[in-house]
């Protein structure tokens, strides 16, 4: 009897694992081969959403120029560039280009000229004097500033600002460039600071303790040390400040007014490109027409600007860039 179980357990000892083992590598095989389908799927699946942006920039491009040739078919391009009077939807018809082009830098001018000082102003602050709990209450308030809706921020030009101007020059119309000009900086200050202080952030501290090693205060050392190792990042945000400023459409739209004066007044009434680009699209242009096609040379030109300028952002970034 005993022989006969020893037997037994023996059969049982060396049969019962095989299942076992024969289980194990079917699942490691699973695995394997699941992770191999994985591996060959994950490239093409994050390689195609890389290629969104790339196509959408592709068909952004295609659209413009395409219908911007339609265009230059009609209108000489030399007109378009270098005309004074921009008046499409009247007779006698204009399309020069520089009064849209002169009201959309003289909003970007006094956009930057609010925006850069106090952003740069603000990013010291919070870089160099702000303690950590200051600036943990101080940041999320700037984000919330930039996640503001445009057309908050042009009835607010208009219903606010403007009136201040009104009371300060009388001489002000109600649509003025001066008005939508100041709000847009306040806009656009979110940006400069934060892209700023990144960029003094990432000045190592072994810098300012060397200033202060030498005797220099708190303010010489942001001055004279960590402005010029974050230059190219503070020069970049002021870039891309500037781009933004040019691209923007809700405020001037509600606070600058629909006349396209080349001017440089900002206490009259002028028309930016985007401004344009909403009034004609509002839908009572008819498809096909010359002011149709207005729409996309002058969304062409916008795009070229825009395009230069990030581009010159980079440069920037690239040719003045510190590393530590």
């Amino acid at each position: 009897m005993n022989v006969e179980r020893l037997r037994t357990g023996q059969a049982v000892g060396a049969t019962g694992p095989k299942p076992k083992r024969a289980r194990a590598a079917g699942a490691r095989a699973f695995r394997n081969g699941r992770r191999s389908v994985m591996n060959r799927l994950m490239p093409v699946l994050l390689g195609l959403c890389a290629s969104v942006s790339i196509i959408t920039s592709v068909g952004i491009v295609y659209t413009l120029v395409s219908e911007t040739i339609f265009f230059f078919r009609d209108v000489p391009i030399v007109e378009f560039l270098t005309g004074t009077r921009w008046s499409p939807l009247f007779e006698p018809k204009s399309f020069g280009i520089l009064p849209l082009l002169a009201g959309t830098l003289l909003i970007t001018v006094i956009a930057c000229a609010v925006a850069m000082p106090v952003g740069l102003a603000s990013a010291i602050y919070l870089s160099e004097y702000a303690p950590r709990r200051m600036r943990n209450v101080v940041k999320p308030i700037l984000e919330v500033l930039a996640g503001v809706p445009t057309i908050v921020y042009g009835y607010f030009a208009l219903s606010f600002m403007t009136p201040i101007v009104r009371a300060i020059f009388p001489e002000t119309g109600i649509f003025n460039a001066l008005s939508a000009g100041i709000v847009v900086g306040i806009m656009i200050i979110p940006m400069v600071t934060s892209l700023s202080e990144d960029a003094m952030n990432a000045v190592p501290k072994s810098l300012r303790d060397g200033a202060y090693a030498l005797g220099a205060t708190r303010f010489e050392s942001a001055l004279k040390i960590v402005l010029p190792a974050a230059l190219s990042g503070i020069v970049a945000s002021f870039v891309l400040a500037f781009s933004r400023a040019v691209g923007e459409t809700m405020i001037v739209t509600v606070a600058a007014g629909a006349t396209p004066n080349l001017t440089v007044n900002p206490l009259e009434s002028i028309q930016t490109m985007t401004a344009y680009i909403v009034q004609v699209s509002l839908g009572d242009t008819q498809r096909g027409s010359i002011e149709y096609g207005s729409i996309f040379a002058v969304g062409t030109a916008l795009f070229v600007i825009t395009l230069l300028l990030n581009l010159l952002a980079q440069y920037v970034a690239g040719k003045f860039r510190e590393e530590y």
